[in-house]
C-alpha cells in the first residue's frame, strides 16, 4: 500500500505538490516533494532572469536615449551665455550707425570682446599667444622669419593670429613671425 501512495505523489505536479499538505509520515531521500520544490525554484529563478534582462534592456535603451539627447543639446549652455555678447554686438551696430564718436563704439566693442573672451574662458578656451616666447611647432604655425635685435633667433617676433587651446587640445595654432636673430 506504501507503493500506491508513492507512485500517486509522483504525478502531482508542482503546482498540486506546493499545494498539497505534507503527509505526516516520514519520506526516503529523492521524494517528489523536493523534486517539485527544485523545479519551482528553477522556474522562480528562470523568472526572476528574465526579470532582470528585461529590465537590463531598459535600462540600456533609457541610457541611450539620455546620451543621445546630451549629445544633441550639449552646446546649449555655451550658447546662452553667448546670447549676450550678441546684444551687446547688435547695441554696438545700433551705436555705431548713430554717432559719429568713435572713442565711444570702441570702447563698447572693447567690453563686448572682454565679455566674449571671459564666456569662453569659462568653458575651457584659453588663447594662446605667446609673443617674445621660444618658438613651439606643438602651438605655433611660422609664417615667415625676420631679423630682430630685440628678440633673440628662434623667438615668437609678432603674431597674426592667436591661437586657442580648448582645455587640454590645441584648436587652433597660433600663426606667428619667427624671429632670426641680429642680422
Amino acid at each position: 500500500m506504501a507503493e500506491k501512495d508513492n507512485t500517486s505523489e509522483e504525478n502531482l505536479t508542482a503546482a498540486e505538490a506546493e499545494e498539497a499538505p505534507a503527509p505526516a509520515e516520514e519520506k526516503p531521500a529523492g521524494e517528489p516533494d523536493e523534486l517539485a520544490q527544485a523545479r519551482q525554484e528553477a522556474r522562480d529563478t528562470y523568472d526572476k532572469m528574465l526579470r532582470l534582462a528585461a529590465e537590463f534592456d531598459n535600462y540600456k535603451k533609457r541610457i541611450e536615449k539620455e546620451r543621445s539627447i546630451a549629445i544633441k543639446y550639449a552646446e546649449e549652455n555655451i550658447l546662452k551665455e553667448l546670447l549676450p555678447v550678441i546684444d551687446n554686438l547688435e547695441r554696438a551696430v545700433e551705436q555705431g550707425r548713430s554717432t559719429t564718436d568713435a572713442d565711444v563704439l570702441l570702447e563698447g566693442v572693447d567690453l563686448t570682446l572682454k565679455g566674449l573672451h571671459d564666456t569662453l574662458d569659462k568653458f575651457g578656451l584659453k588663447s594662446v599667444s605667446d609673443v617674445g616666447a621660444p618658438f613651439d611647432p606643438n602651438y605655433h604655425e611660422a609664417l615667415t622669419m625676420e631679423a630682430s635685435d630685440q628678440v633673440p633667433a628662434n623667438h615668437i617676433l609678432r603674431e597674426f593670429q592667436k591661437g586657442y587651446l580648448y582645455k587640454d587640445r590645441l584648436i587652433r595654432a597660433a600663426k606667428v613671425v619667427v624671429s632670426r636673430g641680429n642680422g
